[in-house]
């Protein structure tokens, strides 16, 4: 039974200081309770991203976001029972409380969470032309620049390793040679690297109908070979799982504002003016989870873009799901974002 300390939490707690105490811990779930030490209630990393999706800002009292009913275990509960209702709840942790309702100790899969991770493929688009990183990509490819002495892609692959994923796809096309050549086989690193040869530029999409159809499990992870990110692979995926999604897009929140005043019309009646407001909006990180039942619905051999993907899913009224991304996040597309990734 793991220690519960650094994951007691009163209800007053704001979502900012939630957030800190998720990533800096190792259980990803907080425990909230009264005065008493009685469960009220628990938060995970995805009630706060759904509650980013609603609005609520990071001031907000975990008391509004919390599962207030959450799954628990009574003292005594065997730990086969324990997992059990893990497994039927599809959950990885469980409180244990009291006759009083106090928490006394949390019940934790570790094999659960692991397995989804070590089963799950990573699929790297490395396949691009980088044209808005010339002159720096006419003798190598965008994901072999180098960042802090090491390719992009170098950084990306170790992440995923960090957070225990291990079987990898690169699809290449440009200069694929350096990529195979560097990488090789993946062990060098402890992972299984494999590659998906474009004989022409498919899109962001169009490499995936190049994946061996065997033994494929359940989730493919699919990410651009130009980002670098601080997010969590592992809380996206467990995230994608809950929602029971087809499809998961990270998305960053963006913010524009107008510079001027803007006056609102009602036909030709003035009715109000707004000084220089800003709107929020969601954009594509480039970070994608796909159920591996959608494979089939990328054309062969063609030119085909994630977001093709999406919209023909959503067409089909497949469940789709949005993963709100607060963790760091660069899309080196140019000279003035590859120089921000040097700076660090």
């Amino acid at each position: 039974m793991k220690q519960i300390k650094e994951i007691l939490i009163s209800p007053n707690v704001t979502l900012y200081q939630a957030v800190e105490a998720i990533d800096t811990g190792s259980l990803q779930v907080l425990l909230v309770v009264n005065e008493l030490g009685q469960l009220c209630g628990s938060v995970t990393d995805g009630d706060i991203r759904r509650s980013i999706l609603k609005g609520k800002n990071m001031d907000t009292p975990v008391s509004e976001i919390m599962n207030s009913e959450p799954v628990v275990a009574t003292a005594g509960t065997t730990r086969e029972a324990v997992h059990l209702l893990m497994k039927a709840n599809e959950i990885h942790c469980v409180p244990v409380v009291d006759d009083q309702g106090r928490v006394i100790g949390l019940e934790t899969e570790t094999r659960l969470i692991r397995a989804g991770v070590e089963e799950t493929w990573v699929v790297l688009m490395a396949g691009g032309l980088g044209m808005r990183l010339r002159p720096l990509t006419e003798e190598i490819p965008k994901p072999m620049l180098p960042i802090n002495g090491k390719p992009i892609l170098e950084g990306i692959i170790e992440r995923f390793l960090e957070q225990g994923f291990q079987k990898f796809f690169i699809s290449v096309n440009y200069k694929a040679e350096m990529i195979r050549d560097y990488f090789g086989d993946g062990s060098k690193w402890g992972a299984d690297i494999s590659y998906l040869s474009e004989d022409k530029r498919l899109g962001t999409a169009g490499a995936l109908s190049l994946l061996p159809t065997k033994n494929m499990p359940e989730n493919i992870l699919v990410m651009n070979g130009d980002l670098l990110t601080t997010v969590d692979f592992r809380q996206f995926l467990d995230f994608h799982k809950k929602t029971k999604a087809k499809g998961s897009m990270c998305v960053r929140d963006y913010s524009m504002q107008v510079p001027y005043g803007v006056v609102e019309v009602d036909e030709h009646n003035f009715t109000g003016i707004t000084e220089k407001p800003a709107h929020r909006f969601y954009i594509n990180a480039g970070i994608y989870l796909l159920s591996s039942s959608v494979i089939e619905e990328v054309p062969a051999n063609g030119f085909f873009d994630v977001t093709n993907l999406f919209e023909k899913l959503k067409m089909q009224n497949h469940c789709l799901s949005v993963f709100p991304m607060r963790e760091n996040w660069l899309d080196i597309g140019d000279l003035k974002e590859y120089e921000k990734a040097q700076i660090g």
